[in-house]
């Protein structure tokens, strides 16, 4: 099983300087319109060629999306395998901190 934490905990842990290696799953187009700046973005669609990429920043491994679904299903994924990982409910629907668009 994995853990959650809520937007406001996210958003607190980042305000505190917390090491978090936070991973937004959307799909490019989704990122550009709006991402939390310390995340980095490995769309679900390429997750499988690409989960090699997760543990290469060090920090809590966080997972987030538009609402916490995707992100949920890879959480749900790593965690059978063995991994500590996080889900952040809502999303970025929840989200009320800064965002930046564009790549």
């Amino acid at each position: 099983m994995y853990r959650e934490m809520t937007t406001s905990e996210l958003l607190e842990q980042l305000q505190a300087g917390a090491k978090l290696n936070l991973i937004d799953v959307r799909e490019p187009e989704e990122w550009e319109e709006g991402h939390i700046a310390e995340a980095r973005l490995i769309p679900l669609s390429e997750f499988q060629a690409r989960a090699h990429e997760v543990h290469d920043v060090v920090g809590e491994v966080v997972f987030i999306c538009r609402s916490g679904g995707r992100s949920g299903r890879v959480c749900e994924h790593l965690s059978l395998q063995g991994f500590d990982v996080v889900n952040v409910a809502g999303g970025m629907l929840a989200w009320t901190g800064d965002v930046e668009t564009g790549k």
